[in-house]
């Protein structure tokens, strides 16, 4: 279904073939996006240094030939110029150890903008479940939350954090140990780390995907990020497909004026571009 013009039109985290864990061709990708009525899109495909060997996704997962990707993200951005405004960006696995590494590779390449997602736990990706072993949702969550606030001291070469609550998609209950008061003085450090830094936070749709009532992070975090004073707020719909695009964009402004905002933020040269929620 088609967006209409009061609904939120620039798609600011998107994967293709690039990406390790997609097949998705970038053309494909940005022909679903023009059909479903955004204005906007940034290609964040995952760059994450040091993901552990594994056998379904190889030896060296989640590494980007980022020369190649210029190259070919460039030429489709001037191919699309008119239909679709194409921007170049990367989502940054994010451990405490890869500071100078990433401060260094974002120096090098001309990113419109760049994401800092945690996807690791002490070298565990909660997606396959083994951290949950032995443990309950709520430990592992707050494990999560107090890794993202060591990453975040530790690392500064990117614009906004990516799913803030990403561990709870992957809980054996999922939300039912998790709420924003249960973990408050974890998160509540998070953003105000995001704060201090000038750093903006993510409203990631997928979340709705993976069977959670609410996009990454719950209303409760984004509504507390405001309190304290977040202003930069990125949407993104995490597709890896291009059926996903977009994905429940139609409840995605609503849900940030519930949280107190008035203004979503878009990045071009990593610098944040504010518009009024329609």
């Amino acid at each position: 279904m088609k967006l209409d013009s009061s609904m939120i039109q620039g798609d600011f985290h998107m994967h293709t073939e690039f990406s390790t864990d997609s097949s998705a061709s970038v053309r494909s990708m940005l022909d679903a996006s023009a059909a479903r009525g955004l204005h906007t899109v940034c290609i964040t495909d995952h760059l994450d240094m040091d993901y552990p060997p594994d056998e379904e996704l190889g030896a060296d997962p989640f590494r980007l030939d980022l020369d190649t990707y210029f190259q070919e993200l460039s030429a489709l951005k001037d191919e699309y110029r008119g239909k679709l405004d194409v921007r170049i960006g990367v989502e940054l696995g994010l451990q405490p150890h890869l500071g100078k590494a990433y401060e260094k590779l974002t120096e090098k390449y001309p990113f419109d903008f760049v994401i800092g997602s945690l996807h690791l736990i002490h070298g565990m990706d909660p997606y396959y479940g083994k951290i949950f072993e032995g443990r309950t949702d709520a430990e592992v969550y707050r494990e999560a939350f107090l890794e993202t606030a060591r990453c975040l001291e530790n690392v500064s070469a990117f614009d906004v954090l990516g799913h803030l609550d990403y561990v709870v998609r992957y809980g054996r209950r999922q939300a039912q140990e998790y709420s924003w008061r249960e973990f408050a003085d974890e998160i509540d450090e998070i953003l105000r780390l995001l704060i201090s830094s000038g750093k903006g936070l993510e409203m990631n749709m997928a979340g709705i995907k993976y069977g959670l009532e609410f996009a990454n992070p719950h209303p409760d975090v984004l509504r507390r990020y405001r309190e304290l004073g977040g202003e930069i707020v990125t949407v993104g719909a995490d597709a890896h497909r291009p059926e996903h695009a977009a994905y429940d964009f139609e409840e995605a402004g609503e849900i940030l004026k519930t949280c107190g905002f008035r203004y979503y933020a878009e990045f071009a040269g990593r610098k944040p571009v504010f518009l009024p929620i329609p």
